[in-house]
């Protein structure tokens, strides 16, 4: 005959110990061992595709400027000048005797950009930089001889581009009143 101790121990489930959150089970996983189906999820709408590179405005007019500038090359090395060198010295053949902050407001520039072109020219002797009169705080571009000189050698670099571009005085103008117009519209957008 067995006997059995009545103050035997029972075995019990061990209690449930918190389980992390990574060591959890969401529903779906404690459910089936079997991966179970989600929800029927919208699909995205259809996103449009960028449009071509070559459709786009702003890279048809950077990749013109390129263009320009390497037209330009050749006819302003032969002038010892750089592009922005060369728009500096246009203001000033222009009008001369002007502040540096005319010439920037003229080109688009800041006066962080525009004094180092001005020092290269100052250098090379095209210009010369002095404190106003009236007003030391300002400083006033003028041409020197020399780059009053280069204005005659200057009328080869525009010629280039009626070259290269082959249109008629008409259709260029036409362009030029185009892109301002548009460079204009841009300007009104930022500021908004």
């Amino acid at each position: 005959m067995s006997t059995r101790n009545a103050k035997s121990p029972v075995k019990t489930k061990p209690a449930a110990q918190a389980k992390s959150p990574a060591q959890a089970k969401s529903p779906a996983q404690a459910k089936s061992p079997a991966r179970a189906k989600s929800p029927a999820r919208a699909k995205p709408a259809a996103r449009a595709s960028p449009p071509d590179l070559d459709d786009l405005l702003c890279f048809a007019i950077y990749s013109t400027g390129f263009a320009f500038n390497r037209v330009y090359r050749e006819p302003l090395q032969r002038l010892g000048l750089t592009y922005p060198q060369y728009l500096v010295m246009m203001c000033l053949w222009a009008q001369d005797d002007v502040t540096v902050g005319r010439i920037g407001e003229r080109l688009g520039l800041d006066t962080n950009t525009l004094t180092p072109l001005l020092k290269r020219l100052e250098a090379l002797g095209f210009i010369t930089r002095r404190r106003s009169v009236e007003d030391e705080r300002r400083v006033m571009v003028a041409l020197t001889h020399k780059g009053e000189a280069l204005r005659g050698e200057a009328a080869d670099v525009v010629r280039c581009i009626a070259d290269a571009v082959d249109l008629p005085r008409a259709e260029i103008a036409r362009l030029t009143r185009d892109v301002r117009s548009l460079r204009e519209s841009l300007e009104r957008a930022i500021e908004a």
